[in-house]
């Protein structure tokens, strides 16, 4: 079998380890971007790291000696090279290289893939790992085209020297909260933009002590064994997202506590608490945000941006202030999934077309009508405590099709559509009572244009783990 995976972040790191492992299949890795690693080789902005812990943030087949808690960007671009290297894929990688095209040839049971340097190959099997936030989304504010300064969105980092200079920063999410407290010491000025608060925890990341470090290494059950109390945890952590439990009210007394503890200003306390349950928005960790508000040189402006002129930026209230660089936390299209890959199956239907109305993949992974292809981070697989598992859970769905491809007993692995269609149903259903449901007056990224969530997992990863396991075969034929 040949196999083409699209991305070589750990998504497509994931799948060609145990496509390896467990297959006989050939495959090649494209990889748009000069290096590996994903959104850790393109997000490089100063206080980049992760959210989730370095033992659950990691594959499940492979110790590793993790320095942190929370692996920073450099961290986690080192992780993916040892991968590669420690299986064997260097030599599978196919760099610099973007996939523009799929097309599913129904007379050789094979995908025409082409690529933007206009080479096309044939694949029986075509693995899609171009991952959730990877489009940035850019403002649409009057005057953005004017600004005189440099301007950026933060996965698109501008190296520039910021001392003294007048900063403003856009967003208080996940990204925004690591480059305030990150360039607050050199910049001289930092407006902080704040459209609507979010909850924030404490993230509590260190550095493992040398003895953690030692027994992290040579005892081979306590990495694992610490890796299932982090899963333990976050499952339990999951229920706060039904807006009735205590666990709910846990987690919002939690974050008012931080608010109380951290920030001096009884006003920016105020400001920066929400009016809206705990995760409604995705839930942001940092222990250093709140305490960057009661710096001199920090101002926390509670008010969207209406406009921006040559010299500064806008607020709703129709304040301006002056400003040198403006930073664009304004985060992702993460709804607009496989946006930079045109994919045609049976009957020369594009799956653009067929999602159409909403995104929808049936385990989140396979499409009715597209036969072979596969999606990793595809449609409602976001969350389950860490990505890095659920993606492993994808790829081995991915896996076992191939073997039974491999075992000549079919030419082709497609998706029932009555399966899909109880499959997004059963999603919405379990949606629908969450946090994050839209009649609840939420306002976050996971919802599409029509009010479809079409990005979140409605459960932990244990959950998910059954599900896979124990749905493909029904789905899939």
């Amino acid at each position: 079998m040949r196999v083409a995976i699209i991305g070589a972040g750990l998504g497509g790191i994931a799948a060609a380890v145990k496509l390896r492992k467990r297959t006989s299949a050939t495959f090649t890795i494209f990889e748009q971007s000069p290096g590996i690693g994903g959104t850790w080789f393109d997000n490089r902005y100063p206080g980049c790291e992760v959210d989730v812990h370095s033992h659950a943030y990691s594959f499940s087949f492979l110790r590793y000696d993790w320095p942190r808690t929370h692996a920073t960007q450099p961290e986690l671009l080192a992780y993916a090279e040892h991968v590669v290297e420690r299986f064997g894929l260097r030599p599978h990688l196919r760099l610099n290289t973007r996939v523009t095209d799929l097309v599913w040839e129904e007379s050789t049971s094979t995908y025409v893939l082409s690529t933007e340097h206009g080479d096309t190959e044939e694949f029986d099997v075509v693995v899609s790992a171009l991952g959730l936030l990877s489009v940035p989304r850019y403002p649409d504010w009057p005057g953005l085209d004017t600004f005189a300064g440099p301007c950026f969105h933060t996965s698109r980092w501008e190296e520039h020297d910021l001392t003294g200079k007048s900063v403003a920063v856009v967003g208080t999410g996940s990204t925004a909260v690591q480059i305030v407290p990150s360039i607050a010491p050199a910049a001289g000025r930092v407006h902080v933009f704040q459209r609507e608060p979010g909850w924030i925890e404490p993230k509590n990341e260190r550095e493992f002590s040398p003895r953690e470090r030692w027994v992290y290494r040579h005892v081979p059950l306590a990495q694992k064994l610490h890796r299932a109390w982090i899963f333990h945890k976050g499952n339990r952590r999951f229920k706060g997202y039904d807006t009735g439990s205590r666990r709910q009210r846990t987690m919002r007394d939690v974050c008012r506590r931080f608010i109380t503890t951290s920030i001096e200003a009884v006003p920016t306390r105020e400001a920066v608490t929400p009016d809206y349950p705990w995760g409604c928005k995705r839930p942001v960790l940092s222990s250093t945000f709140y305490p960057s508000l009661n710096r001199d040189n920090v101002e926390l402006v509670p008010h969207a941006v209406s406009r921006v002129t040559p010299t500064g930026v806008v607020d709703a209230t129709g304040v301006e202030r002056d400003v040198d660089v403006l930073v664009l936390s304004t985060g992702f299209q993460p709804t607009k999934f496989l946006a930079s890959l045109d994919v045609k199956g049976r009957d020369g239907r594009s799956v653009h077309d067929v999602w159409r109305e909403r995104a929808a993949a049936f385990l989140g992974i396979t499409v009715p009508g597209f036969p072979n292809f596969f999606i990793l981070y595809g449609p409602n697989t976001n969350g389950g405590v860490s990505v890095i598992a659920q993606l492993e859970r994808q790829a081995e769905v991915v896996v076992r099709a191939v073997r039974r491809l491999e075992r000549g007993r079919a030419r082709t692995v497609d998706t029932s559509p009555a399966a899909a269609r109880r499959f997004t149903a059963w999603i919405d259903k379990r949606m629908a009572s969450t946090a994050s449901a839209m009649d609840s007056g939420c306002h976050n990224y996971y919802h599409d244009p029509a009010g479809h969530n079409v990005t979140q997992w409605p459960g932990g990863h244990l959950a998910y783990a059954l599900t896979t396991r124990l749905l493909d075969r029904w789905g899939l034929r």
